[in-house]
């Protein structure tokens, strides 16, 4: 049996910022654990909830140098649907409210969390083939794995694999800095390593170091190699496309469902979408103060309000698209401007907009529930969950045709009549008016159209099960 390690700084159901944690908590689920024992490492932050913290079990302690300093390394375990997770604890490096903070707080916080992870691979009896990172908090894995390899026979052969959830993202900081904090030696910090424009590049360490390199959609692989996504790091993502590879994510299709969700109102599957999804529109437009009408077309966003979402383009066109007929439910946190441009629309379109500047689970499940459409017009995205989730509720994606979106959404064809979503190509508010407008059009005056676009779009499996395939091949070209 190979054994496999998942080493990540979030995962479901225990921590989530994003959709990495979905992840990292649901992908080792889905291995075939005849052939693969698949264990995960994460931080044992405070700010987990008391109610998994209390079900931990110690396993053991040591101290361990980092920053010129001894520090401890506890190690606590929960098994949960058959997968065993290790967390690592420290409340120097992982106190506080939230799992990131200041960037060199954080630097050195998971300096520490990469070094431990490996450190307790001995006491917990646990050598694995192969070490799976995700991210720029775990980028320093394959550097000190290199590291490792000199003290013993233990770390020697093992391999790794770095997944890139987004590029944007790399823990920059300064080189002696960094080269004090990790304990590593002059040889790693040179351009074609470590550094990168004279600072200390945590991702860009794992990407040289790492024997694969995976991003979260075929399309997102290819992007990165050119300068518009490539973060200045289009260069060496170029050098290494032999090593890289694009494997869509999946989607939790028991937590997703919408025949058995108890998050929404009404439940529904394929075959009764057109009486009973109706129903949880209504509902939430009562829920919400909108004018209750079934027949109104409801445009659900559930997203972080930033400008790589796109909502630059939704501000400029609003007004404008506010005077069709249609119904604006958007749901998240994030810019300043943009939670204040939901929250006036809202009060000019009384009725027809509702602005939740707040995130809730059970209120995203609603939504993707009850819309008929759901908005994510990306700049870029390296895979994106929502327009999957939409997909599992029969609410026609929306999209820009970038990285994941442009993988999971085919774009309505009226004449084939085929696609399961709609898309537009350029980064322009008035492309992405008219396609919005299109599907108002199909919405409005070819109902039958339309339910057969849900009907597909309910019919694709994004589930775990095809992604945990691709992943098993990746590692089989590396460990047999």
């Amino acid at each position: 049996m190979k054994k496999i390690l998942f080493v990540a700084s979030e995962s479901v159901p225990f921590i989530k910022t994003g959709g990495l944690a979905d992840v990292v908590g649901s992908l080792p689920k889905y291995f075939d654990h005849e052939s693969y024992d698949v264990r995960v490492i994460i931080p044992k932050y405070t700010c987990i909830k008391d109610e998994w913290k209390n079900q931990m079990e110690y396993v053991d302690h040591f101290y361990m140098d980092i920053a010129g300093e001894s520090q401890y390394v506890g190690i606590m375990k929960y098994v949960l649907d058959g997968i065993t997770f290790y967390f690592i604890d420290n409340e120097y490096y992982f106190g506080g409210m939230t799992p990131y903070g200041e960037v060199y707080r954080d630097i050195a916080k998971f300096a520490f969390f990469s070094k431990a992870a490996l450190s307790i691979l001995p006491v917990i009896d646990f050598r694995p083939d192969l070490i799976h990172c995700h991210d720029w908090q775990t980028g320093l894995v394959p550097i000190y794995l290199d590291n490792f390899r000199y003290g013993g026979e233990f770390y020697r052969d093992i391999k790794t694999v770095m997944t890139i959830h987004n590029l944007k993202f790399q823990g920059c900081w300064d080189t002696k800095e960094v080269q004090r904090i990790t304990g590593l030696p002059d040889y790693y910090f040179v351009p074609d390593k470590l550094e990168a424009y004279k600072d200390a590049n945590m991702l860009k360490g794992g990407i040289v170091y790492a024997d694969k390199v995976t991003t979260v959609s075929h399309s997102y692989a290819e992007e990165i190699k050119t300068s518009f996504y490539g973060e200045k790091l289009e260069g060496l993502m170029y050098a290494r496309s032999n090593d890289l590879v694009g494997i869509v994510n999946g989607l939790d299709y028991e937590d997703y469902n919408p025949a058995s969700d108890d998050r929404i109102f009404k439940n529904f599957t394929v075959d009764d979408f057109r009486r009973n999804k109706v129903k949880n529109k209504l509902a939430l437009q009562k829920e919400l103060g909108l004018a209750e009408d079934p027949k109104a077309m409801m445009i659900g966003i559930v997203s972080r309000l930033t400008d790589q979402k796109g909502f630059d383009l939704i501000a400029y066109v609003m007004d404008e698209l506010c005077q069709d007929a249609i119904q604006i439910v958007a749901l998240g946190t994030g810019t300043e401007q943009y939670e204040n441009m939901f929250r006036h629309f809202a009060w000019k379109y009384a009725g027809k907009v509702s602005a939740n500047i707040y995130y809730s689970e059970p209120m995203s499940h609603k939504i993707y529930a009850s819309s008929d459409a759901f908005l994510m017009p990306s700049l870029f995205e390296p895979c994106g969950l929502s327009q999957l989730m939409s997909l599992r509720y029969g609410t026609l994606p929306i999209v820009r045709e970038t990285g994941g979106l442009k993988d999971t959404v085919e774009s309505y064809n009226e004449f084939e009549k085929t696609g399961t979503g709609f898309s537009f190509k350029n980064y322009n508010a008035h492309e992405m008016l008219t396609t919005i407008r299109y599907a108002e059009h199909i919405y409005y005056d070819k109902k039958r159209d339309w339910n057969k676009i849900v009907e597909r779009a309910m019919n694709q499996d994004f589930s775990w099960g095809n992604s945990a395939k691709q992943y098993e091949e990746l590692y089989k070209g590396l460990i047999g």
